[in-house]
């Protein structure tokens, strides 16, 4: 069943999201508005796919060991967020007697996107993109490998949509729909623009330049850092405009707090 939603506002937008009877939807912690009175509210450690809401079958042993099993996979479900920095839990909303309302935001002044899952691809968006899906779809983090990983910084962890339903995203400023194919097969981003990417499109990280003249410019003067962020293939890719780095120094520099002095790039002291 597909998820009746509405984003709505401009600079600031958010999702209110209609609710059938006996319909469920989740969110990460922190990205509730508001609701109707008829529908209830839980918090839980675990996932989607692992809240069927049905009672263990069988009895004695069997029935302990998918106990066991349930609470192991909720342990690791947790335990992954708590690696990627996520949220450790979810809300979960369920109208009761009749129709409901719920409303969701983002954390940051910018877009909101509902993406629709058919079950054969999934979709991988940065930390901090999701904001609420509906039962059916599945949440999960990727952990982007080895030197991709760890050169790329954000796009070390990555959130994984499965399943089939809606899951509502949230970015920084304004949203762009690219596809690689349409440009070559290959685009370059910097790492902090990339929202959200189907699955068959590949993700790496590539330095900037050679550690020559014109690549230590472009790190130390450009802004970028040492790395751009490739993505290779034929599927859609989102973008934001504005990344969370660019925000946080504008607003320290409003504030008399800004300490990157005229390099900025990799000589930046900004805090974390």
């Amino acid at each position: 069943m597909t998820l009746q939603q509405e984003i709505v506002g401009n600079a600031m937008q958010m999702a209110v999201v209609n609710l059938n009877p006996g319909q469920t939807v989740y969110c990460e912690a922190g990205k509730f508005l508001f609701k109707t009175t008829n529908v209830t509210m839980e918090t839980r450690l675990s996932g989607p796919s692992n809240n069927t809401g049905q009672p263990q079958s069988g009895s004695g042993a069997a029935g302990v060991g998918g106990m066991l099993r349930q609470a192991m996979g909720t342990a690791m479900q947790v335990g992954q967020r708590a690696l990627a920095g996520e949220s450790l839990a979810f809300q979960y909303f369920t109208s009761q007697g009749g129709e409901g309302t719920v409303g969701f935001a983002g954390v940051l002044p910018g877009e909101m996107r509902a993406l629709e899952l058919d079950g054969t691809r999934a979709w991988f968006a940065e930390k901090d993109a999701f904001v609420a899906a509906e039962s059916s779809v599945q949440f999960g983090i990727a952990f982007q490998g080895g030197r991709t990983g760890m050169s790329g910084g954000e796009g070390f962890v990555l959130e994984k949509f499965t399943g089939h339903g809606t899951v509502i995203i949230a970015g920084a400023g304004n949203f762009i729909d690219l596809n690689p194919a349409d440009f070559g097969g290959r685009i370059e981003v910097d790492t902090g623009c990339l929202v959200a990417f189907e699955e068959g499109v590949q993700y790496g990280v590539q330095r900037i330049g050679g550690l020559n003249r014109q690549g230590l410019m472009n790190a130390v003067f450009g802004g970028e850092g040492l790395s751009l962020a490739t993505l290779e293939g034929n599927g859609r890719v989102i973008l934001q405009s504005l990344t969370i780095e660019s925000l946080a120094n504008a607003l320290k520099k409003a504030q008399g707090g800004d300490k990157q002095g005229p390099t900025g790039g990799m000589f930046s002291t900004h805090a974390g």
